[in-house]
């Protein structure tokens, strides 16, 4: 369907035909309607999909103008990374709209967001601990807002945030529009529904765990760290290839290393590392820096699985796998998107094969099992993760006679073989004296 059959206006018409886009994708096409009539609506749609304009275009389509100061459409998200995509995809699609955007996460400065909310906004978007210190603190008046929107709901509540979230939905007024798009159900977004939303209508593409069909999917059987980091030199050195690689490690330690270990090797021309611990405007740069080409590889925790739309990613490299299957879903739907090809590795060690099989078995594929190149080579040394731990059992104590410490493996000196024997007056008067002599003895 076109999107000028979907009864938008002029001013959302122009912005599309502006960004080159003419149809609608299916999620896109079906949440319209719903989304229109004001219901509570959930959507289930994989990554990629087009999930962000699949509500943001009836929201902005709905949106009278308004010279109230606190915003009216709340936008909740679990990254800063998000906040800064979602506002930006409303900036593209309101040139011609007279709507006030703004966009609040934490590890920036709060009293710059106070003064954003004062001057007047009619849309927020914001990540779930910063809109409540925003709240808490009177600046904003959470009870105007008429509409909200969860996006990527399940990764919000895998990173910890549920207590937040509630906390938050608890602040909002009871009557209002709720929205909810989110990858997977899961009993805590069923939960969630559940609790805050009335009779929702459900808006779903595809069922968890489907694979993205465009996106070739290969991995790599690897005995360790290093001799994965030989491996990943050895593809990134084929430029021509891997013009743009996003690398996906299991968390910001195996980041930093990673990176130090490329550096060590003089291969870090083009190679940018992002995660949770580097600054806000260090990831902004990063990703900036990726998006324009000026860093080909990018080195990512599980941060970047979610919601982020990086054009042109010709290549998923999991270097870790993910905790869980449907995450790696999230990872490999970074590549083949907006109808291009796209290119999935994965390094699989021994101890990773369970969770491979499980990945498998969720997509219902059995991935294809590549070669290992014989230019690449095995490494023995092992990180400290890999290197064996001697298994104590529980009811071993440490000072326990079973750990007490073996004999010296060499002789005394003689310096320390001597003993304690009182004091050298004591020991100088009995030899001339031939007995102690002591104060107060009577002479004979």
């Amino acid at each position: 369907m076109r999107f000028s059959d979907l009864n938008l206006n002029t001013p959302l018409l122009n912005a599309l035909d502006e960004l080159g886009l003419d149809y609608a994708t299916p999620i896109q096409e079906k949440a319209f309607p719903v989304i229109s009539s004001g219901r509570d609506v959930v959507g289930i749609a994989q990554t990629g999909t087009g999930k962000t304009f699949a509500y943001l275009l009836p929201l902005l389509k709905l949106l009278k103008y308004s010279e109230q100061k606190h915003p009216r459409v709340l936008i909740i998200v679990p990254t800063r990374e998000l906040v800064l995509q979602v506002v930006e995809a409303l900036e593209e699609l309101t040139p011609y709209i007279n709507t006030r955007i703004g966009g609040v996460y934490g590890g920036a400065n709060i009293n710059t967001q106070k003064q954003l909310i004062f001057e007047g906004l009619d849309i927020l978007v914001a990540t779930p601990g910063r809109l409540i210190d925003l709240g808490l603190s009177k600046v904003l008046n959470l009870k105007k807002i008429q509409k909200l929107v969860l996006d990527e709901v399940d990764e919000v509540l895998n990173l910890g945030f549920r207590h937040q979230l509630e906390t938050v939905l608890d602040m909002l007024p009871v009557k209002k529009q709720s929205i909810l798009f989110s990858a997977t159900m899961t009993e805590e977004v069923s939960g969630i529904i559940q609790t805050f939303f009335k009779s929702p209508e459900t808006v779903e593409i595809e069922r968890s765990g489907t694979p993205l069909e465009k996106i070739e999917q290969r991995i790599y059987n690897v005995k360790n760290f290093y001799t994965k980091v030989n491996l990943l030199t050895y593809l990134l050195d084929q430029s021509d290839i891997y013009s743009k690689a996003l690398v996906f490690v299991k968390n910001k330690r195996v980041a930093d290393k990673l990176f130090s270990e490329l550096e060590n090797l003089g291969k870090t021309d083009g190679i940018s590392v992002i995660h949770s611990n580097k600054t806000q405007n260090y990831r902004i740069q990063a990703i900036k820096g990726f998006q324009e080409g000026i860093h080909r590889i990018l080195i990512a925790t599980d941060v970047l699985a979610r919601g982020i739309d990086i054009e042109g990613i010709t290549h998923v490299i999991n270097f870790d796998l993910p905790k869980d299957a449907e995450n790696y879903i999230h990872r490999i739907g970074r590549t083949g998107r907006a109808e291009n090809e796209g290119n999935a590795l994965s390094f699989v060690t021994e101890e990773d094969q369970e969770t491979f099989e499980g990945i498998e078995s969720l997509m219902h594929i059995k991935v294809e099992v590549l070669e290992f190149p014989g230019e690449v080579a095995i490494s023995n040394k092992m990180t400290e993760d890999e290197t064996p731990k001697e298994i104590i059992k529980p009811y071993q104590k440490k000072r326990s006679k079973e750990f007490a410490p073996g004999p010296a493996f060499h002789e005394k000196k003689e310096k320390n073989k001597k003993t304690n024997q009182g004091g050298s007056y004591r020991r100088e008067l009995a030899k001339k004296y031939k007995k102690p002599k002591t104060r107060g003895q009577k002479r004979k």
